[in-house]
């Protein structure tokens, strides 16, 4: 199966059957990457391009090293010394990259909806690494594959996202993907950081960590974005992690079994502490930088397919 789309944009672009194809290449591709064998050719022939307009370490590394297992010629923009910064627009990189004739554009960008207008101009596939406060669907597909992996399914599973769910997009992500593939999701945090108009996505909504993690499968914690806050939406980060951050005796009210995730990067202390990040029997905090490998080597190598067969209609 390929994408019906040409972009990935977001989560809310994908039907049910799209998630799925992409989360079971992904499997395919977390055994090729754990074997002596980490190479493949999907992508050979083709040029990858990262425009990273914001701070990453763990999402750029890892769409390099997806393109670059699949055998994909990649180039990092930096873009912090581009002419973004001398003056030129969104339009006129774009115009700059279809002379480039790229193949796959990997886009990560301050402000929401900015990767789907350079979407609409250029003449390649486009991955959206990060838009804002939008969406960022790739972690949101490396979170379901995690999942997966340890609980066999996603659909009626019991999914506590914790802390700073206004401000972020791999909450937004999450949510669109865990209601697509029928979970419960349930957000759990102060009303400055958790608003109860999120129950207008379908979800559950609750402003008391004991109520939220209560029989919860998964613990997502999230972190708190400050670059993306104007003003005090919490009173100080000791209080935050009094009541809000994960320890050991808070997700004691989860299930036994319950795993605990976060996409990082971590603040310890505020978030979550170091003795729960750090459990071996319930963090899944590692497996999921793991996984994001996995599921972006799957993600281009659909939308390549998508590429290679538009190619052949046109010969």
């Amino acid at each position: 199966m390929t994408l019906r789309a040409k972009h990935l944009l977001g989560i809310a672009h994908l039907a049910p059957d799209e998630i799925t194809a992409i989360l079971d290449l992904a499997e395919h591709y977390a055994a090729m990457n754990r074997s002596g064998e980490k190479h493949g050719e999907a992508l050979r022939g083709l040029t990858q391009v990262n425009m990273f307009f914001e701070n990453s370490t763990r999402t750029q590394a890892s769409f390099e090293l997806a393109g670059k297992r699949l055998g994909a010629d990649v180039m990092n923009m930096a873009m912090q010394a581009s002419s973004i910064k001398k003056g030129e627009t969104l339009l006129d990189t774009a115009l700059t990259l279809n002379a480039m004739h790229p193949d796959l554009l990997v886009v990560r960008h301050p402000h929401s909806g900015a990767v789907d207008l350079l979407a609409q101009k250029v003449n390649c596939a486009v991955l959206n690494a990060g838009d804002g406060r939008h969406e960022h669907p790739t972690q949101a597909l490396l979170d379901a594959l995690t999942i997966r992996r340890h609980k066999g399914r996603l659909h009626r599973l019991t999914v506590a996202i914790c802390g700073d769910v206004a401000h972020s997009r791999v909450a937004r992500s999450n949510i669109l993907l865990l209601n697509r593939m029928e979970a419960r999701v349930r957000l759990v945090g102060p009303p400055t950081l958790v608003p109860s108009a999120f129950r207008d996505l379908g979800c559950e909504v609750t402003h008391d960590m004991a109520e939220g993690l209560k029989d919860a499968d998964v613990v997502m914690m999230l972190r708190l974005q400050r670059e993306r806050m104007d003003g005090g939406f919490i009173p100080s980060e000791r209080e935050y992690f009094h009541r809000y951050g994960l320890d050991a005796e808070k997700l004691s009210l989860a299930r036994p079994d319950a795993i605990v995730m976060h996409p990082g990067p971590m603040n310890r202390g505020v978030e979550i502490d170091s003795a729960t990040a750090d459990d071996p029997s319930r963090s899944v905090i590692t497996e999921q930088v793991e996984m994001g490998v996995a599921v972006r080597m799957a993600a281009m190598d659909l939308l390549a397919q998508n590429l290679k067969a538009e190619r052949a209609a046109c010969v």
